[in-house]
């Protein structure tokens, strides 16, 4: 798969799961928290499925 989440995007899905699931953890938000999951990965891989689907790319262009 190609790359397509960089930059601020890259650092905001990040920062946004691991909250969330340090959310869950400590039983703030409950089960729901766990959805953090998500934008961590997508985070951490470079590569939104969803944005694959729409054709949106938040790298720079090379």
């Amino acid at each position: 798969m190609k790359r397509n989440v960089g930059g601020i995007d890259k650092a905001a899905r990040v920062v946004i799961g691991a909250v969330l699931i340090l959310l869950a953890l400590t039983g703030t938000i409950g089960v729901w928290g766990w959805i953090g999951v998500l934008p961590l990965a997508t985070g951490l891989l470079n590569v939104c499925p969803a944005y694959s689907l729409l054709g949106i790319s938040t790298c720079k262009v090379k």
